[in-house]
């Protein structure tokens, strides 16, 4: 599942589309696809794991769920689910999921929540975390109500840079690793954006999908963990169960 750094990286991709005319809309997806020719996109924009093709008085959403992809003036042997023909190229989606949205999208999107946004807010995250005291950390991290854009490589990442175990309840820890936790959410967003965009993010992982440590050297453990049964990388040594 791409994760809110690559979204990012396909809004810079798709961006010269930005102000051009959808001239063709065409895709075996159920939505009236149909509706975007003639129009005129407004912007390109992404929130969390959304990539959003807005127009004036409604958009389109882009959730490419667990084995969706995208190609710019390139196409797959299978069909799109959707495909999008502007003067300057054409933008294909394939597994994905599509919706439309209605109206504004700052009536839909708190971008105080992305990850990835100017406007996001580590003190508004704080307080939806305290509020849900018995959730397991990798559930927290993963809630998209909270960390918009946050997905299974960063999950594990960062609760093994903080040195947190996975199981964890989020009431257990202690106030300074909460705070760290939040801030490595989007410090490492931000360090996976770069990575990615240097074809050097796989060279980076200490923990996931590893079988050693990189602290200590003992086996990595692997288990499908909390109510989002997702897996978890972790080591039991250097990672504390609060």
């Amino acid at each position: 599942m791409p994760e809110g750094p690559s979204i990012v990286i396909l809004k810079e991709a798709a961006a010269h589309f930005s102000g051009k005319t959808v001239r063709k809309a065409s895709g075996n997806s159920k939505l009236d696809l149909g509706r975007m020719e003639g129009k005129r996109v407004v912007a390109l924009r992404s929130w969390g794991k959304h990539f959003l093709i807005e127009f004036r008085g409604f958009s389109t959403r882009v959730h490419m769920l667990m084995f969706g992809s995208y190609l710019i003036d390139e196409e797959k042997p299978a069909n799109p689910r959707m495909s999008l023909t502007f003067d300057n190229g054409v933008l294909n989606f394939y597994a994905s999921s599509l919706k439309y949205i209605e109206g504004a999208l700052d009536d839909t999107y708190d971008w105080r929540i992305d990850v990835m946004s100017p406007e996001w807010n580590p003190r508004l995250a704080r307080t939806k975390l305290k509020s849900q005291p018995s959730v397991l950390v990798c559930d927290a991290l993963l809630d998209q109500d909270i960390f918009a854009g946050v997905g299974n490589i960063i999950k594990n990442e960062v609760l093994f840079r903080i040195g947190v175990h996975p199981a964890t309840e989020v009431g257990a820890l202690p106030p300074r690793k909460l705070g760290e936790m939040i801030a490595q959410a989007r410090q490492y967003s931000f360090e996976f954006l770069e990575w990615k965009k240097q074809f050097v993010l796989r060279k980076h992982w200490q923990v996931h999908t590893k079988s050693t440590c990189p602290q200590c050297g003992r086996r990595i453990t692997k288990e499908y963990l909390g109510v989002r049964k997702r897996r978890s990388f972790f080591c039991t040594d250097c990672q504390t169960r609060y």
